[in-house]
């Protein structure tokens, strides 16, 4: 009896418990399993890593105040941070990695106030 491969339907060669044809079969297979199973994770991380480049491109001095308008525009998504840095007035600042980022509203304009993680931030 013939096996056939579950990716590309080429004949199955060799050993009686072999299942793909090649190892690059082997692969395409894993990694669309991983994809399909994986989706969640891979979107949250995918929307983490695109705040921060952001971020990081508006954020030049180390402080930075930028119109939210404008990174929201630019793909920016304030609901997704890894972490959160709370100062002595009691601002949270909230981080993709090492970049943060603080909503201020001054004469009816929302803006964001733009961090670098700093190591004083560690205590």
């Amino acid at each position: 009896m013939k096996k056939t491969c579950p990716e590309c339907n080429s004949e199955v060669i060799g050993r009686t418990d072999k299942m793909f044809c090649s190892v690059k079969c082997k692969s395409i297979h894993q990694y669309e399993k991983s994809q399909k199973e994986n989706t969640f994770y891979f979107s949250v991380d995918k929307q983490l890593k695109k705040n921060r480049k952001i971020l990081k491109r508006y954020n030049k001095s180390g402080f930075t105040t930028v119109r939210h308008t404008i990174l929201l525009e630019e793909g920016f998504n304030p609901k997704f941070f890894t972490h959160y840095w709370k100062n002595q007035k009691k601002d949270v600042y909230l981080f993709c990695y090492d970049f943060g980022f603080l909503k201020i509203t001054k004469n009816g304009t929302t803006k964001y106030l733009i961090v670098q993680w700093q190591d004083y931030m560690n205590a």
